[in-house]
């Protein structure tokens, strides 16, 4: 349906027009592991992987944030930052790719991305037009299923997982370590944006987190798209909350319910706190009721 996302436009515009001013953002670093730090700043959750082989990161933020993420790279290690691996293409995990990239380092994703950044794209969530990205900004490397890296005695392992975020989602797993970035994938304790537009689904995005059930345990420390470390409690609580949104949602439509009586009903029951983030409880059940409403588009 044409309006489909038209009741967020407004708070999203708001939203990115805030963000352009980085001069305040600050890059905080947090080990997770030996060799492994996620950098926090504005946008997606990066890693950084380091030892003697070289250095590595997982995702680049915003372009304008690339040299203080630089700085904080360089008070983690001295080695040259070799590679860059992107979780999917969205710009707060892609942004810095063109300054990355002009410095030399290899990127690698899963082959849509590499699609969606080398043309112009049609944000249907932000209702704009996303403009291809620079030559330097595209992977060099790219993967349909699954790839692995070795790298400072880490066979790291890049696992696509079909429809969920986006079409170009990647796990990055550190088997060794037991450290998992699950990028947008997973936001941390709140609802997340699925983006429909670009091949993101509730059941891929579900399915998606079956996956990282099944490769994690109770001591895998998990590195969110956004939101702070986590465990697989964590995250089989954020597992319970897709079925059970789902599940209303799905239950009010065989009742008869429009999405208007959605929203003014109790299907977030439970989740109150979930809603404080990018994506509140409105937004959420649009997008699920969308998902399952796209022949009417």
């Amino acid at each position: 349906m044409k309006h489909l996302f038209l009741l967020i436009l407004a708070t999203i515009q708001i939203s990115l027009v805030a963000q352009r001013d980085f001069s305040a953002v600050e890059i905080k670093a947090t080990e997770v592991a030996e060799g492994i730090h996620m950098l926090e700043g504005s946008g997606g959750n990066i890693a950084v992987f380091e030892g003697e082989d070289g250095a590595l990161i997982i995702d680049t933020q915003f372009a304008p944030l690339s040299e203080k993420i630089k700085s904080a790279i360089s008070e983690l290690t001295d080695h040259d930052l070799t590679y860059v691996l992107n979780t999917h293409w969205h710009g707060d995990h892609t942004g810095g790719n063109e300054n990355f990239g002009n410095d030399g380092a290899i990127i690698i994703s899963h082959e849509n991305v590499l699609e969606r950044l080398s043309k112009d794209q049609i944000m249907k969530a932000f209702n704009r037009e996303v403009k291809a990205s620079p030559k330097a900004a595209w992977p060099q490397i790219t993967f349909k299923e699954s790839m692995q890296l070795h790298l400072n005695g880490e066979p790291l392992q890049m696992i696509h997982v079909h429809n969920a975020h986006t079409d170009g989602d990647a796990f990055v797993y550190f088997p060794e370590s037991n450290v998992i970035h699950l990028g947008d994938c997973f936001f941390a304790g709140r609802f997340p944006f699925i983006d429909l537009g670009s091949g993101g689904s509730i059941d891929g995005a579900i399915n998606a987190i079956e996956v990282a059930l099944m490769l994690t345990n109770s001591s895998t420390k998990i590195i969110p798209g956004h939101g702070s470390i986590s465990k697989k409690s964590d995250l089989l609580q954020y597992y319970t909350m897709l079925q059970t949104m789902k599940g209303r949602v799905l239950g009010a439509m065989q009742e008869g319910k429009s999405l208007e009586d959605m929203k003014a009903g109790n299907l977030g029951e439970g989740y109150e706190e979930w809603g404080t983030g990018f994506i509140n409880l409105e937004r959420f059940l649009d997008v699920i009721w969308t998902d399952f409403n796209r022949e009417e588009e």
